[in-house]
């Protein structure tokens, strides 16, 4: 008969690596601050098995459209996990979240969350839930509800990764998008709070792998550190993208992330249409120019991976330009007219980006 059970006694879930204790106490020191992520509509509290809200709210609409998204932070994480800093990434992945659910005009409700860890560590999970918390305060939504997952033997004891995903309502009459886009429309470029959470692959290779930077190298042309710039929060659109869509008339938004500029606008650009932007009505942030310059990294790959320091662009009729860029800056957003909207012709791309950049 073979044995039943192995030297030293029965197999447990402890013993597999998994820390149900840990999880639990993660939990409790996450409560704080998910009460202060919420909204009046969001029912019962955290524990639960799924995340309650009363979509009696939505009878104000005519014809209610939901919106949903979900994201990651990607390699930004490494980022957090070399430092140890882990209260900031939460802002990165409800901006990648809200922010695509706002281009098309919708309001953030709700978002939930899952965070996979290789051990739990109840301080760097709640951190970690902090951020996201923190950020949905920031976009107006509530925090309804998460996972956290432990991995033992699939992911080693520092490594982790955060997903989350959003729901949002717009009515389907101001549903935002191409079809609305006209000939003499005008592009409205707001500023990025820098790399954002896209493109990290290749920032973490040119500059440690190729430069051999090392993340507490004070460089110049940041004023601090190159791990507190890698590690710069996302900027969160949202409240500031409703806002502008109450004061004034918006055709369309494009969330700037992976890919570029061009190729993200070019999304929400008609067949017919032909989006113009010059580079010199903007001076990228310095990373980006040290990115390029550390590594020999052509325009072309920059512009095609990073947002080169544009966040959002807004697209909105003549009439409603000086109107727009009034909100915006009360609303401490660096805005400004970036390019202009014509037919396309015979010209086979949606997006051009003229002249150079400003000095």
């Amino acid at each position: 008969m073979p044995e039943t059970s192995p030297v030293g006694g029965g197999a447990s879930y402890a013993a597999a690596g998994v820390d149900i204790e840990a999880g639990d106490r993660a939990v409790e020191l996450m409560k704080e601050w998910v009460k202060k992520a919420t909204r009046p509509e969001v029912v019962g509290g955290l524990g639960g098995f799924a995340g309650l809200f009363d979509a009696s709210v939505l009878k104000r609409y005519d014809r209610p459209l939901l919106a949903s998204a979900t994201d990651g932070v990607g390699t930004k994480m490494d980022i957090a996990r070399r430092l140890g800093v882990y209260d900031t990434i939460g802002h990165d992945l409800v901006g990648m979240v809200v922010d695509d659910l706002v281009v098309c005009g919708a309001e953030p409700l709700f978002m939930t969350d899952y965070i996979c860890v290789g051990k739990v560590y109840p301080e760097r999970v709640a951190a970690i839930v902090k951020g996201i918390a923190e950020g949905c305060v920031l976009a107006g939504c509530a925090l309804v509800g998460g996972e956290t997952a432990e991995h033992p033997g699939l992911l080693g004891a520092d490594d982790f990764d955060v997903a989350g995903a959003g729901t949002g309502v717009v009515e389907a009459d101001r549903l935002l998008g191409a079809e609305r886009i006209r000939p003499g429309d005008v592009a409205i470029a707001m500023e990025s709070s820098g790399l954002h959470s896209n493109g990290y692959s290749l920032v973490r290779h040119v500059l440690f792998d190729r430069a051999g930077w090392s993340l507490d190298r004070e460089v110049a042309e940041f004023g601090r550190t190159l791990g507190e710039e890698l590690l710069e929060p996302t900027k969160i659109y949202a409240l500031d993208c409703l806002a502008l869509t109450r004061t004034a008339e918006v055709h369309a938004y494009s969330h700037i992330t992976g890919g570029g500029l061009a190729n993200n606008l070019a999304r929400v650009i008609p067949d017919a249409l032909h989006a113009t932007i010059d580079r010199s009505t903007w001076t990228p942030d310095p990373v980006f120019d040290v990115v390029g310059r550390a590594g020999s990294v052509e325009r072309a790959e920059l512009e095609k991976t990073l947002n080169m320091g544009v966040g959002m662009i807004a697209i909105v009729p003549q009439e409603s330009v000086e109107v727009a860029l009034t909100t915006l800056a009360d609303r401490g957003v660096d805005a400004w007219v970036a390019g202009e909207i014509t037919e396309r012709g015979d010209r086979t791309e949606a997006v051009t980006l003229t002249v150079d950049y400003a000095s």
